[in-house]
């Protein structure tokens, strides 16, 4: 039977069982090492990834700026592309090396949309969620500590919204893009697509760097493109200058409505798993 399968070119899918979903609370993990090697993954990896974009950014600022040198091109330096590659070249990089540490969330909009499917513990959500915080502040401190001049100059890479938006423009892009980046990280890590489709391997990080990648080519003359509240809160945090906190709700606030309903769609609508995780929302699962 199975070169009769082979022969008609089909292929035989990986015997594949729902995993449980994740206790609400879990007061077992915080007692693992594991657990806290996750967090320190988390905050490196966030860390990096501001370090690297924020001053891509800067970069590409001071390239451009007339006022500073009058030699320099206004098409110059890496341009927006540039930019949106950085950020998204820096999410497939991290997230493929830590993915098997700590899942590779990186942005608390990502962490909250796993705790709604049920995919990692309240406790857990709670603690990468300061762990990746904290990670954007130090991060973009180190970018200040060693740019300070061009940091403070070019606005330190914080997000606002752009002149001739409206923050009801400014909300709809970081939702839209938020359920972009949050929806592709489901599809690229479900592990019923895996083994439905084992014989087509998929690389993860790959189409959620790409996600971000194209959310931020969209959002950049919007908002600067937040999409990720950690991002959002380290360079406001350093820079701290008035206007950065004029709208900085907007990056929290979109982030976490996108998140919300990219868990919905997968979860309910596309896996149709409403009954099944309305009746798992208990602390302990097999109860």
């Amino acid at each position: 039977m199975a070169k009769n399968a082979a022969e008609r070119g089909s292929f035989s899918a990986k015997d594949y069982h729902d995993p449980p979903p994740a206790p609400l609370i879990d007061a077992v993990e915080i007692t693992k090492w594991s657990f806290y090697r996750a967090l320190i993954a988390e905050f490196i990896a966030t860390l990096l990834f501001l370090y690297v974009t924020v001053l891509t950014v800067i970069g590409y600022k001071s390239q451009t700026d007339h006022t500073g040198n009058k030699n320099n091109d206004a098409c110059g330096g890496v341009g927006i592309l540039g930019i949106a590659w950085a950020f998204g070249g820096m999410i497939f990089v991290l997230v493929y090396c830590t993915a098997g540490i700590s899942g590779g969330h990186i942005n608390p909009a990502v962490t909250f949309g796993l705790l709604l499917a049920r995919k990692v513990s309240l406790v857990r959500a709670v603690m990468y969620m300061v762990a990746q915080c904290l990670g954007a502040i130090c991060g973009v401190g180190l970018v200040k500590s060693f740019q300070k001049a061009h940091f403070q100059k070019y606005g330190g890479g914080a997000n606002g919204l752009a002149d001739g938006y409206t923050v009801g423009v400014g909300l709809a892009a970081e939702i839209v893009g938020t359920f972009v980046l949050v929806y592709t990280v489901f599809s690229a890590t479900d592990p019923k697509r895996s083994a439905r489709d084992s014989h087509v391997p998929v690389l993860a990080p790959l189409p959620i760097g790409f996600a971000v990648f194209i959310v931020h080519l969209a959002t950049i003359p919007v908002t600067g493109t937040g999409i990720n509240p950690a991002r959002s809160l380290g360079s406001a945090v350093i820079f701290n200058h008035q206007n950065t906190w004029n709208n900085h709700w907007i990056f929290w606030v979109g982030p976490f409505i996108g998140a919300a309903i990219a868990a919905f769609y997968h979860q309910f609508i596309l896996r149709a798993g409403a009954v099944k995780a309305l009746g798992s929302f208990r602390s302990n699962p097999n109860v």
